[in-house]
């Protein structure tokens, strides 16, 4: 399970969405029928999710221009994201006069079963990032404390962290994204590779689970 970063209450960054947004009604977009049930709203349509990503990559366009980057990314949720914005960056960098030299390497952190965090975290597939040295680090994904702390010991030139989403929760001092695409209340969301328990990886929005998705699949 992938979870959105934490930002502690009374703090900004991103888009803000309120703790009283309703979302929007299903029947105005296009899900998969087998979901029938399983969520309350739409929270974040898909086309609103492009456009935000589309200015996240013209900020670190404009941040890290001069930089040879290794763009962190953290699977599985941080996936849809991370190749939204790596392309969106190739495109810019295309038609700029700043090009940046790029390269993708995937990791992945295991902390969630049904929609609770656990205190057991896994980072998978980070055993030797030594190429790190000297390089000017993005990464896009979550629980990112745990995961900077372990890639600083590598020597990065400088590490930037990207998030789609943060949660506004109350007394929580977690790393903080430098972009941020959306403040969104404290409400469990899925879809965009968000999931619960592997379902709903395949949504194109970002939805909120029902109750009822909830119990369906449980584990």
């Amino acid at each position: 399970m992938a979870e959105p970063a934490a930002r502690p209450e009374g703090t900004s960054g991103g888009i803000v969405i309120k703790d009283d947004w309703p979302g929007y009604e299903l029947d105005l977009f296009s899900y998969p029928a087998h979901y029938c049930g399983d969520l309350d709203c739409v929270f974040i349509p898909h086309g609103v999710i492009m456009d935000r990503t589309e200015r996240l990559a013209r900020n670190i366009m404009d941040d890290l221009g001069d930089h040879d980057i290794v763009v962190l990314c953290v699977l599985k949720g941080g996936y849809r994201f991370c190749v939204d914005l790596v392309d969106r960056i190739k495109s810019l960098s295309r038609n700029s006069d700043r090009s940046i030299p790029m390269r993708v390497h995937f990791i992945r952190l295991k902390s969630y079963l049904n929609d609770q965090s656990t205190e057991d975290l896994h980072i998978l597939g980070a055993e030797d990032l030594s190429f790190l040295a000297g390089k000017a680090i993005v990464g896009t994904g979550k629980t990112m404390e745990t995961l900077l702390k372990y890639v600083e010991a590598f020597r990065p030139k400088l590490i930037k962290v990207a998030g789609l989403l943060v949660k506004r929760v109350p007394h929580n001092a977690a790393c903080l994204p430098d972009y941020v695409g959306f403040e969104i209340p404290d409400r469990f969301v899925v879809g965009y590779a968000l999931d619960y328990n592997e379902y709903f990886r395949d949504l194109t929005h970002i939805c909120v689970i029902s109750k009822s998705g909830k119990m369906k699949y449980k584990i």
